[in-house]
């Protein structure tokens, strides 16, 4: 049985297991299913709308607007993270407006989109409807920065991509505006 593993960008840093190694801790969890997850770029388009919209209709923003060129720069950031094997959050600034930025990744072919976005939502556990960044519970930002960049009231259009190399898929959401500014609260 292959036990997947999955990292969230914006998790605390873990020791390196090499010269080549950047990035959160790996996480292992049971794998939900057999075979591989189905892949593409509309049902990945499908199940971000989904999980983006389910998260604010809960808090009573806006949904956003699936916007293309965001979905496309989302796609050459994704490709760079696959080829190069590198799981971090791109330079900044990004793009005019500024981009805010999500990024996700797991053992190749072990996760559905829907459960890439659960991941995201899952933080809101966290979440404390106060100013950032002292909105987590559990004192780190990180903790709940992906649910908060998916809820933040000012944000209105955002994109989304996966790339895949040998071991992993990695998604890159992008968003505008962006959102998790220090002193404010999401929504």
């Amino acid at each position: 049985m292959l036990v997947p593993a999955m990292l969230l960008a914006g998790c605390a840093a873990a020791p390196d297991s090499g010269p080549e190694r950047v990035g959160p801790e790996r996480v292992v969890e049971p794998r939900r299913f057999a075979g591989e997850a189905p892949r593409g770029p509309a049902l990945l388009q499908q199940a971000m709308e989904a999980g983006h919209r389910a998260a604010r209709t809960q808090v009573g923003v806006p949904p956003l607007i699936w916007d293309a060129g965001l979905a496309a720069d989302a796609q050459r950031y994704a490709d760079t993270l696959a080829r190069t094997g590198r799981f971090q959050h791109s330079p900044q600034p990004r793009g005019i407006p500024e981009q805010g930025e999500n990024l996700w990744t797991g053992t190749r072919g072990a996760y559905r989109y829907g459960e890439m976005i659960g991941h995201w939502r899952a933080e809101q556990r966290d979440y404390r409807h106060v100013a950032l960044p002292a909105a987590s519970r559990t004192g780190t930002f990180g903790d709940v920065a992906h649910y908060t960049q998916m809820v933040w009231r000012g944000t209105s259009r955002f994109g989304c991509a996966q790339a895949s190399n040998a071991t992993d898929d990695m998604v890159v959401c992008r968003y505008v505006p962006a959102g998790n500014i220090a002193g404010r609260m999401a929504y």
